[in-house]
């Protein structure tokens, strides 16, 4: 039996709090892609952005023909002019910069994309928007000589309106800087490669005058039987009604909108074939408003902790994982298409995972969608990462910016069920209050899934064997998870057999990461550094360790696949990669491999 309510109000199970607008799933939208071929220029002294006294060209009145973002030519023989985007060279868009041409491998700095187009719209009243999957790391965004905008955050995605400034021709241009900052976030210090550009897919797309910009469909984490959410309109004429339709659970359901363009409901239904890592089940959910239909594929799920347990859809499961960077080994770069997301989540199914862990920042939508089809868990994170300025109010705001976009984006994921708002942060008063705050962002937003934060362990004073969990954050968050690299940063794979672990909470815990590094090919003893027997023996031994150790209900291991770092010196080993993968930067099994996928045959 099924019935429907319709609420006037958001339930608890909704975000309490309006959020910036984000508008969701683009890709389902009427959209013109702008990936190609983009012009480049470099520009170290951002000439092309201020002036000879280091005043922005963008801020005068009347802008100069010296701003790259004027993208000017000269009207004649005489006209002084230092640069020119026609004869200028091409870059591909998406894609980082470092590894498309050999002089940018370790640049930092600014670099200007120009992208000409011809576009024209379906219908004179329609509104027109340019979406950013990601650009790493500050974008400042012109269109035909005028500025949308300036962007901040490495792999969150923004857009911009720009229907009152298209034109026939047009002429899209950025400055975009990776330059790292301690304000930033991440701040100076990270062990990942700080690739530049624009990473992700660049998309016009077209809406009616008030259309369908955002929504949250999902179960109500408290009755697994009610699927509950919002529905939220961008516009000016918001009088008449909307449809949300779910034919496979024959859901059709008609709303009224109030008067600030929202709906907020509540269904009741008792035939719903829950998403599970087993059951990777997707309903096509339609939203109609007038003539526009938006679809999507939505998996219905509930994920709560009960003591040291976490419950999917009710029952215990133990997430069995593994940690991935956003990198394709093959191409030697920034991931970003649904091809890569297919050959890293692949690796991780054929490993035996139920879970991933996509650190130590917001990985591109193709990983998500993937990962709702394939069937595999998700924890998703901002990169606050190690230590940053914790009593900067600007580094605040911008963490808060990224895990709102990140929350924002993936809220109608199935297979995200973990949001993380840190990385090895060293505990402090200042940083418990930075994470606080994030955590009530986080929950403000979203009830239906769980929080974590990757945290350190340490030992009892006199007693190096005991290993603690003791930090004012696990007050926040759902789970206690931490990093420990027992057999590789402290001491040999032989001191796992002497440790203990304190974990004074009541809470499940999560391995967020152990490993150790070696050097695909190279072997020799289980005692010497970098061989994969070395590797093998520290998983071995690790895996035994963390069997016995309280309320444990998952790993991800650190890492998939070797991965790009330019803290990373060693030659003839390292050569500039973290060599911590289960696979090598070629996608070649080292013996780790083998011994984690054994234990996830054969335990749990």
């Amino acid at each position: 039996m099924k019935f429907i309510i319709f609420l006037l109000v958001a339930i608890s199970a909704l975000p309490a709090k309006a959020q910036s607008l984000l508008i969701m799933n683009v890709h389902e939208r009427d959209t013109t892609s702008l990936n190609g071929s983009w012009k480049y220029i470099i520009d170290p002294y951002e000439n092309g952005f201020y002036n000879y006294r280091y005043e922005p060209f963008d801020k005068q009145e009347n802008p100069s023909w010296a701003g790259y973002f004027m993208d000017a030519k000269p009207t004649n023989k005489s006209d002084l002019l230092e640069y020119d985007w026609d004869n200028s060279p091409e870059i591909k868009v998406p894609g980082d910069w470092n590894h498309q041409e050999e002089k940018f491998e370790y640049y930092e700095g600014s670099v200007w994309y120009r992208k000409t187009f011809s576009y024209s719209k379906e219908a004179a009243e329609n509104r027109v928007f340019i979406h950013f999957g990601a650009v790493n790391y500050e974008a400042h965004v012109y269109l035909n000589g005028e500025k949308l905008g300036v962007h901040k955050g490495g792999f969150t995605p923004f857009q911009f309106e720009v229907t009152n400034l298209l034109e026939e021709e047009n002429s899209l241009v950025l400055m975009v800087n990776n330059n790292r900052h301690a304000v930033d976030v991440p701040t100076l210090n990270t062990d990942w490669w700080n690739y530049g550009g624009i990473t992700r897919d660049v998309l016009l797309f077209e809406e009616k005058p008030t259309f369908i910009a955002d929504y949250m469909i999902q179960l109500n984490p408290r009755n697994p039987k009610e699927i509950t959410g919002f529905i939220q309109l961008n516009g000016n004429n918001l009088r008449s009604k909307l449809t949300l339709n779910i034919p496979e659970l024959d859901i059709n359901k008609r709303f009224s909108i109030n008067e600030k363009g929202r709906v907020d409901f509540s269904i009741i239904d008792s035939d719903i074939s829950y998403w599970s890592p087993d059951n990777p089940k997707l309903y096509t959910v339609k939203l109609s408003y007038r003539d526009e239909i938006l679809s999507d594929q939505i998996g219905f799920r509930t994920i709560k902790t009960d003591g040291g347990s976490i419950l999917l859809n009710g029952n215990k499961i133990y997430l069995k994982g593994i940690s991935i960077h956003e990198e394709n080994p093959y191409r030697i770069g920034r991931a970003y298409s649904k091809q890569d997301a297919e050959l890293l989540l692949g690796w991780a199914k054929e490993l035996g995972c139920n879970y991933v862990r996509l650190a130590h920042y917001p990985h591109n939508e193709h990983m998500i969608e993937m990962a709702n089809e394939m069937g595999l868990l998700v924890w998703e994170e901002v990169p606050v990462y190690w230590t940053i300025q914790w009593d900067n109010e600007e580094t605040y705001q911008n963490a808060e910016a990224q895990l709102t976009a990140m929350i924002n984006r993936d809220k109608n994921s199935a297979a995200t069920i973990i949001w993380s708002l840190a990385n090895e942060t060293p505990p402090s008063d200042a940083r418990n209050e930075f994470l606080r705050k994030l955590s009530e962002t986080a929950r403000s937003i979203d009830q239906t899934r769980l929080l974590s934060a990757a945290m350190e362990i340490h030992s009892k004073a006199g007693q190096p064997n005991i290993k603690m969990v003791e930090d004012k954050l696990t007050d926040y968050v759902d789970l206690v998870s931490f990093n420990q690299y027992i057999g590789w940063y402290d001491g040999l794979p032989s001191k796992t057999q002497e440790i203990s672990f304190k974990i004074p909470y009541d809470k499940p815990v999560i391995i967020s990461e152990f490993g150790a590094g070696a050097k695909k090919g190279f072997h020799g003893d289980s005692l010497t550094r970098w061989t994969e027997e070395y590797q093998a023996d520290t998983y071995e031994k690790n895996l035994e360790m963390i069997k016995e150790i309280p309320n444990i209900a998952g790993i991800s291991p650190w890492i998939l696949v070797d991965f790009r770092s330019p803290r990373r010196h060693l030659a003839k080993i390292q050569d500039g990669w973290n060599r911590k993968g289960l696979l090598s930067n070629a996608g070649e099994k080292k013996q780790a491999w083998y011994v984690l996928q054994n234990f996830y045959e054969n335990n749990w």
